[in-house]
């Protein structure tokens, strides 16, 4: 007997959330980096380059389609067509809110951002907040907003790369280029700041500002330490049991995940049970629970 995988529904939800993705990414770069010639990072912007150095009717919103579809298209089999079909239209919904932005409101985003002027910091601090709101959104409706990172999902581990590494190596690339065609490096320089306002407000949107610890503490006397630990915080814990390499002691490993809040009472209650006890802490990204 063969169990199906259930498919995966898109909901109002996710039509909403990518539906305002696009809407806001278009907003962040036609209104505050394209219109003083500062760079989006991906194939968004490759695209803004590709619109600057080639004939006005090949538009920020051609290129946009041009260069992502096929990506998003080429990384099905990796990626499913749930993502691909998210991923895909947040970019027509990018696209066509740019071309709106651009050729049809009444709005001039030609030679200045319409809010910030020529002001390179402002442009390039606010393009990449919103163009991460944007990005971000993308992300938790299930789909994404930009092709190269499909392409690093599927090379990145064949060249010895991680997917971060992997984007971040192509945006240097491209703000090179850029440099090198535009003889200058103050717009690639400000682009970098654009980029890493969006990256932040990427990795708030998708993962929260409270992002979850995880503690491991070691130690002899779990029982004491998991009954101070529970009543404090009213969270599940699991012991492992393990042994000291050098004492060759038996020893118990906690493992429990905490709020950043909670991180410095949980050291104090610990060692207030066991004086000897050693605690490492790291960040989570994501707390899945599973189903009863």
């Amino acid at each position: 007997m063969h169990t199906k995988t259930p498919k995966e529904k898109f909901t109002l939800k996710a039509f909403l959330l990518l539906t305002l993705a696009g809407i806001v990414n278009a907003i962040g770069v036609t209104m505050f980096l394209a219109p003083v010639d500062l760079y989006d990072s991906g194939i968004s912007g490759t695209s803004i380059l590709l619109s600057q150095i080639t004939p006005p009717y090949l538009s920020l919103s051609f290129f946009l389609l041009l260069l992502n579809v096929p990506l998003f298209l080429y990384g099905y089999k990796r990626q499913g067509a749930h993502f691909t079909v998210c991923a895909i239209y947040t970019v027509a919904v990018y696209s066509l809110s740019a071309w709106l932005i651009t050729d049809v409101l009444p709005v001039d985003v030609s030679i200045a951002s319409p809010l910030a002027g020529e002001d390179l910091l402002l442009c390039a601090i606010f393009g990449g907040l919103i163009s991460g709101i944007g990005s971000g959104l993308a992300i938790r409706g299930g789909g994404a907003m930009d092709g190269i990172e499909v392409m690093a999902v599927i090379f990145a581990k064949r060249l010895g790369f991680t997917v971060g590494t992997f984007v971040m190596g192509y945006n240097l690339v491209l703000y090179i280029v850029c440099g090198v065609l535009l003889q200058s490096w103050i717009l690639p320089l400000y682009s970098i700041v654009a980029y890493a306002a969006a990256l932040k407000t990427v990795d708030f949107l998708v993962e929260g500002i409270d992002r979850s610890k995880a503690a491991m503490i070691v130690t002899q006397k779990a029982d004491e330490v998991c009954a101070s630990l529970s009543e404090e915080f009213g969270v599940g814990l699991t012991i492992i049991e393990a042994k000291g390499y050098f004492s060759q002691s038996d020893k118990h490993m906690v493992y429990v995940v905490l709020n950043r809040f909670q991180i410095t009472r949980m050291k104090n209650i610990v060692h207030e049970e066991d004086p000897t006890a050693y605690i490492s802490v790291s960040e989570v990204a994501d707390v899945l629970k599973g189903q009863p």
